[in-house]
């Protein structure tokens, strides 16, 4: 029996963020009061605590912050290692936890990375990321 990735819960603040990778783009929030982008969804800007937030589509691009390579795995994921985790900085000034795509010998802090849409299932997308 081949297990499934988990899907998220979609919820009143993160369905915009879902339903933006179903249609292949990556929506961030932004605040309207302090100008702050956001990332990830919630309710009030956790800058200023507005609630005057709007959704923007992000450029996909960034640079890698941080990166690990998982040799060990369980459940769903273990027929996957080893495969790369990174945080990402977005160049719009937010970070996110994702799949690296590539070579892992090519992969290294600060190089840039652009955002590809992974899909998952039938109504199921993620954000992955690959070397530019």
């Amino acid at each position: 029996m081949v297990q499934k990735i988990p899907k998220p819960i979609y919820d009143e603040e993160s369905r915009p963020f879902w339903d933006g990778l179903n249609n292949g783009e990556l929506l961030i929030q932004h605040c309207n009061s302090c100008r702050e982008n956001i990332f990830y969804p919630r309710s009030i800007c956790p800058h200023c605590f507005s609630e005057e937030i709007q959704w923007s589509k992000a450029s996909g691009n960034g640079r890698i912050y941080s990166y690990t390579v998982v040799h060990q795995a369980f459940g769903p994921y273990k027929e996957e290692v080893p495969f790369i985790v990174g945080i990402i900085d977005l160049d719009e000034g937010v970070r996110m936890m994702t799949r690296i795509i590539g070579e892992r010998d090519q992969i290294a802090i600060d190089k840039q990375v652009s955002v590809v849409y992974q899909q998952i299932d039938n109504d199921f997308v993620l954000p992955y990321f690959r070397l530019v």
